[in-house]
């Protein structure tokens, strides 16, 4: 009784150490992300120091010879080996990622590593990456670990810390994981080996397709050893017309017709962007005979983020100036999106030269990113920002590259790892054949989750609405109207509205303003797809809500809509479900 009893005094004051030791540990870690954000190598370096020295002082607590012995027990030992695997993955975290992180941190030139004149320094984020990718192998061990732990039968004091720290893990190792496939890409793909060549696509979201755009302006993007120009600029127009045209898949085929591989302009009808970015790879292959290493997609958004870093930029090329010579002397964040996509239809009447001024717009605000007028922080944002907007998106003509790619939101995929297992896509592609969607508005929801013998059902809600003035029709300019050319009258503006279901799933009706309307059904990489037309005259607004059934996912909903001209939080509306009665 006297053993047991002081055993038990023992193992308390153990759990009481580890307790503390971890509770102390976890309060460094808020001190140590602030140090990293502001640059602060040195101070990093001590607070993973006292990291390091708590989680060693728990896991050598919960790793006691009387608390081994103790863990052996039918009741209590199930609790104290959870404890202790808690306590050990801290200090693997702490001592195999935090430390050569912060390590890999120091080495690095942060402002090195921001665009200027010369190019950047490559070399040390290179070196640094197997410190990385290190980290991250160390926390996805750990990870790994503690979710083999079974947390039903624990005590709710060791159950809820439990759960806690493999969610925080499982958040911590997807971030490592990131950073490590930069860390490993970057230097390749920015030049460090010899020059890259990648095909830019500046998608107008004026005119919509799946991805955002059409493509009207093409540049190549030229990058090495961190330093980046634009090259041989051209209009979509330019590359003429495919015939044949460029293969894709019979399913794409079916839903968007052979005009994606027929014109540069209708390659981003699908929002698959690997197939987008296929096809216009080797459209411009054929068409120049340039056999590239990728392309990359932006579009004026996602160019107004950056002019966010950049500060204003003017144009400095004497023929774009003089082809806008009445729009605004200098582009900034506030206005670049209204120049392209709006007053620049109306103040340059040629279609080949509003391709040249929106492509010279481009390269100077690529030379500004260039030139290092950046500010790093401001820059880094805008580019998470349009990342995570669908605002760019990237491919590469590397197998090995692509791969990896292939896991992450700028890959653009609609099926893989990258997807949400319950993801719907709600995508817009134009049918006016004009410029008439700067004029839109719309908004997307889930309106409602159900469960209907058995299965899942989703319900959502596409809300258009035509902002153009009354008198469009002859206050804006013809090449913006469409002019009625392809049999929509001028002002009105026809939308191809096609939404996806998760894998497996089915798409069982689509109601219109409240009435169920015929729709085309089809499958794409075993996503349901439904497609409807609607047209809106100015001042017109419909509502669609494509249902799906059989639904087998319990994961949240995830919607991906086109990126357009709005903000997403404007797009994307969290309203209250709808009942399911």
């Amino acid at each position: 009784m006297l053993l047991t009893a002081s055993m038990t005094a023992w193992v308390g004051s153990k759990a009481a150490t580890v307790k503390s030791e971890l509770e102390a540990a976890t309060a460094l870690l808020p001190t140590l992300k602030s140090q990293i954000a502001a640059n602060d190598a040195t101070g990093a370096a001590v607070t993973v120091e006292s990291l390091v020295q708590h989680t060693g002082a728990a896991r050598e607590a919960a790793n006691d010879p009387v608390w081994k012995t103790s863990s052996m027990l039918p009741w209590l030992g199930p609790n104290l080996k959870a404890a202790s695997e808690v306590a050990t993955s801290a200090d693997d975290v702490a001592r195999l990622g935090a430390v050569p992180l912060v390590k890999a941190f120091q080495s690095l030139n942060w402002k090195a590593l921001t665009p200027a004149p010369g190019g950047m320094n490559l070399k040390p984020l290179q070196s640094a990456a197997p410190q990385v990718q290190a980290a991250a192998h160390a926390v996805r061990e750990s990870s790994r670990r503690l979710d083999n732990i079974k947390t039903e039968a624990l005590l709710p004091q060791i159950a809820d810390p439990l759960r806690s720290a493999q969610e925080e893990l499982a958040s911590l190792g997807a971030g490592l994981d990131s950073a490590a496939d930069a860390a490993k890409l970057a230097p390749s793909m920015l030049g460090i080996d010899g020059p890259r060549r990648y095909l830019l696509l500046v998608q107008n979201n004026a005119e919509s397709r799946a991805t955002g755009g059409i493509p009207g302006a093409l540049a190549v993007l030229s990058l090495h050893e961190g330093k980046m120009s634009l090259e041989s600029q051209k209009s979509a127009g330019d590359l003429g017309t495919f015939v044949p045209p460029v293969a894709t898949d019979a399913e794409q085929q079916a839903i968007y017709s052979a005009r994606v591989g027929k014109f540069m302009q209708d390659v981003n009808l699908t929002p698959d962007f690997a197939t987008t970015a296929k096809t216009a790879y080797t459209m411009w292959e054929k068409a120049t005979g340039e056999r590239l290493d990728g392309v990359l997609s932006i579009d004026p958004v996602a160019l107004s983020f950056i002019l966010e870093a950049t500060g204003p930029v003017q144009i400095s090329d004497p023929a774009v100036q003089r082809i806008g010579e009445s729009l605004p002397e200098e582009l900034t964040s506030k206005n670049v999106v209204s120049t392209l996509l709006s007053d620049a239809y109306a103040a340059i009447e040629d279609p080949d030269l509003q391709d040249i001024y929106f492509a010279g717009a481009a390269k100077e605000i690529f030379s500004a990113v260039s030139a290092g007028k950046s500010d790093p922080k401001k820059l880094t944002d805008a580019m998470i920002k349009s990342v995570n907007e669908r605002r760019i998106l990237l491919w590469s003509a590397i197998s090995e590259e692509q791969a990896t790619f292939a896991k992450y939101q700028i890959s653009g995929l609609i099926s893989g790892s990258s997807v949400s297992p319950a993801e719907f896509g709600v995508y817009f592609n134009d049918g006016t054949g004009a410029k008439m969607d700067y004029w839109m508005k719309r908004s997307t929801h889930v309106m409602k989750d159900c469960t209907r013998d058995g299965y899942r059902e989703v319900t959502i809600s596409v809300t258009s609405t035509n902002g153009a003035p009354a008198d469009a029709a002859t206050s804006l300019p013809e090449y913006v109207t469409g002019a009625g050319a392809f049999g929509v009258p001028a002002g009105s503006v026809q939308t191809n509205v096609v939404a996806y279901g998760p894998v497996q799933s089915n798409i069982d009706t689509v109601v219109k303003d409240g009435n169920k309307i015929p729709f085309a059904a089809q499958r794409h990489a075993q996503r349901a797809v439904g497609t409807s037309t609607i047209r809106l005259a100015p001042g017109e607004s419909a509502t669609l809500e494509f249902t799906f059934g059989h639904i087998v996912q319990h994961d949240e909903p995830k919607l991906v809509t086109t990126p357009t001209t709005q903000s997403s939080k404007d797009v994307i509306h969290a309203t209250p479900l709808a009942s399911c009665e």
